[in-house]
């Protein structure tokens, strides 16, 4: 049997293969929940528990930290999967899976001998309470980055600030977008450390979700991916204890220069459950037009010119998809590099656009070839859910410019910036 994933990641080596069952496993129970999720806007509690026990929360985590040994591939394959049958399910499984880099770049460091004999007990022991959490604990992690704060030269803007205190740090400032509140049993923040404006000072906290200080932001109003419980948090004087947190100066940055891809790694697989959303929004419409018969000729209504001619570009839209997912999966993947990381986040910042443009076309197109009955249902579900794709965090507009920024400059634009906190 083929399995879902599989359709975007082929020819799976056995172990990999084995992971992709367990996806497959839980598909049925975040499928049957996906309408209620969009109805309620909310994310299925009981999630939770079905990731945690299937051991899906350590996909990508070292089989040494409790994980099931995962890599970028698992991840995409899982998050298309997982995109088919519920894309708010996806995309907070997705940001739950990210916070593992926080683990596994600084390992990775380590082992280049980016911190000095001082830091390294520091950092290893921030990294092991993040991949021993989500792989031998079968915790649920939330990742907070994003702020309402812009800036023209950066994607993501810090102006959380964090201040030295006795025995640990006081945070403040405001989260817009963090996929998992109220959710993950754990979050991870990223914070300014006073003193420092640049992203030297870029440092990681955990924050206990019910800890005093952390509230939630207002529900996330959203036309899609309602269910992914991305309100963001607001911290007042939350405090961190020394051990729970990594206020190394440059260190964030320097466990950045161990991504192979994108700025913190396994980013492209965010837009991989949006894939999965509109191979879906595909299969629904072609099930439709073929079921469906005339009822003078007994013809399936998809066998109309003008109802082909959407079919057409629907596999045109979702072939583009799946074939540039799968090269920016090789250049993120291979050993040995085919290019440097400066061509390959230049690829990714098209990439990503690509992908969104055409996973919303195929659900335009899917809306077309449905008729005016039931609209209401599936076909517009999936045109809200991928309509989300074109205006996250860096639209497609703003990917192609950054990437014909880094063909004529020759250098990357900033992705972390640091806010103005007067």
């Amino acid at each position: 049997m083929k399995l879902t994933g599989e359709y975007l990641v082929e020819n799976m080596e056995p172990m990999a293969r084995s992971r992709a069952e367990v996806v497959e496993s839980v598909l049925p129970i975040v499928r049957e929940m996906a309408r209620e999720v969009d109805e309620k806007a909310a994310f299925h509690m009981p999630h939770v528990k079905t990731f945690s026990d299937s051991g899906l929360l350590g996909l990508i985590i070292p089989q040494q930290y409790g994980g099931l040994g995962g890599d970028l591939k698992d991840l995409s394959a899982a998050c298309f999967a997982l995109g088919t049958a519920c894309p708010s399910t996806a995309l907070a499984f997705f940001f739950h899976c990210s916070a593992a880099s926080r683990g596994l770049l600084a390992m990775e460091a380590l082992e280049e001998g980016l911190f000095s004999e001082e830091e390294a007990p520091i950092v290893r022991r921030f990294a092991e309470q993040v991949l021993y959490g989500m792989g031998r604990d079968g915790l649920w992690f939330a990742n907070f980055a994003s702020e309402s704060v812009k800036s023209e030269q950066a994607a993501v803007t810090i102006s959380t600030t964090a201040k030295k205190v006795e025995g640990g740090y006081l945070l403040n400032g405001v989260k817009s977008f963090g996929t998992g509140t109220g959710v993950a049993d754990r979050y991870l923040v990223t914070a300014s450390l006073e003193g420092y404006d640049t992203a030297e000072g870029l440092c990681t906290f955990f924050v206990d979700r019910e800890g005093d200080g952390v509230n939630s932001r207002a529900p996330w109003n959203a036309m899609g991916m309602r269910g992914s419980s991305s309100n963001g948090i607001v911290l007042e004087n939350y405090f961190v204890p020394d051990d729970k947190a990594l206020a190394i100066p440059g260190a964030f940055t320097r466990c950045m220069q161990m991504s192979r891809g994108s700025f913190v790694g396994n980013q492209m697989a965010a837009i991989c459950g949006y894939a999965g959303a509109a191979f879906s929004a595909y299969r629904h419409a072609l099930d439709s037009l073929t079921s469906k018969k005339f009822a003078d000729t007994g013809k399936p209504i998809g066998s109309a010119p003008f109802q082909q001619e959407l079919i057409g570009k629907m596999m045109v839209d979702l072939e583009t998809a799946l074939l540039w997912l799968r090269r920016q999966l090789e250049l993120e993947t291979s050993e040995p590099p085919l290019l440097p990381k400066h061509d390959v986040v230049k690829q990714w910042r098209l990439c990503k656009g690509v992908v969104a443009e055409a996973g919303f076309s195929v659900a335009v197109n899917a809306l077309k070839a449905s008729g005016t009955s039931g609209t209401m249902g599936d076909p517009a579900r999936y045109l809200r859910e991928l309509a989300m794709g074109i205006v996250q965090a860096f639209p497609a507009e703003r990917g192609r410019l950054m990437a014909a920024q880094m063909e004529v400059e020759g250098s990357e634009q900033s992705q972390f910036g640091v806010g103005n906190r007067e």
